[in-house]
């Protein structure tokens, strides 16, 4: 059985979570600045996903709800909170997210991400 390089598996964790689609848009350059961008952002950002230890995959995506939030990178949040489902987060544990976001980052820290959400459902209702 052939084991993944790190690159590899943290592809195939962030296509896990975001899906193919996202990833394949996002990657589409076969080669040059933008694919090595992509192989860093993956291989950094994504390869902390594939870590084994007793963080799952469901609670890092919230982990990255709160700090995108946290550090109103809406762009970011609204992608990862469209994705946590596939993470296996369910809407009431991220509408619960919003409530210690708000207690802790302060209130237009919540607002914005609550926007967020409501959006996203309502697309998602569509």
């Amino acid at each position: 059985m052939d084991q993944q390089s790190p690159l590899e598996a943290a592809y195939a964790k962030r296509r896990e979570v975001l899906g193919d689609e996202y990833v394949d848009r996002m990657t589409t350059a076969p080669e040059g600045p933008v694919k090595e961008f992509q192989d860093y952002l993956t291989g950094m950002a994504w390869g902390v996903w594939t870590r084994e230890g007793p963080l799952s995959t469901r609670d890092r995506s919230l982990l990255v709800l709160a700090m995108t939030a946290a550090t109103g990178r809406m762009d970011e949040f609204r992608l990862h909170v469209t994705a946590a489902v596939n993470a296996g987060v369910t809407d009431a544990e991220v509408d619960e997210l919003v409530f210690q976001l708000a207690a802790y980052c302060g209130a237009p820290a919540g607002v914005s991400a609550r926007r967020e959400i409501a959006a996203m459902r309502a697309e998602r209702e569509a």
